[in-house]
């Protein structure tokens, strides 16, 4: 069985990264966020999915939280370097990858000089979701 790289778009503010793996129902799901790749394995609609990237920059894995709805996988992704809290030029270390991967998230995209007005992300739909705990390195995190 052929496994399909699952499609992902993103949007950014100077602090936080917002990841949504766009598929629906997803079941067997296995999220693995470190400091510098996430990891992504999944079903949907009975086919098997996967995502192995490598950040542009370090993020907090810690700090960061994922829930699983009908439609996607959301993720909030804190940034590492709080005091750089600069935007950055794309999210993947990798130019070529990023080109075939990766698409903006066009609802949550903001431009960098218009941030203060726009203020942070609906974080609304992932109310009361699941933190990472449970995820080996991942410990005591709340949702």
């Amino acid at each position: 069985m052929t496994t399909n790289t699952a499609p992902i778009k993103w949007a950014q503010r100077s602090d936080s990264l917002y990841i949504t793996i766009a598929l629906a129902d997803v079941k067997d799901e296995s999220i693995d966020l470190s400091d510098s790749t996430l990891k992504f394995e999944g079903k949907s609609d009975s086919k098997d999915y996967e995502l192995n990237i490598e950040f542009f920059h370090e993020v907090d894995s810690n700090g960061s939280t994922y829930k699983v709805l009908p439609r996607s996988v959301q993720m909030h992704v804190m940034k590492k370097d709080k005091d750089q809290e600069e935007f950055w030029p794309r999210l993947l270390k990798d130019k070529a990858l990023e080109k075939n991967q990766v698409k903006i998230d066009w609802d949550r995209y903001v431009d960098e000089d218009e941030e203060d007005e726009a203020g942070g992300f609906d974080m609304s739909a992932m109310e009361g979701g699941m933190g990472m705990g449970g995820m080996p390195g991942m410990g005591g995190m709340g949702g």
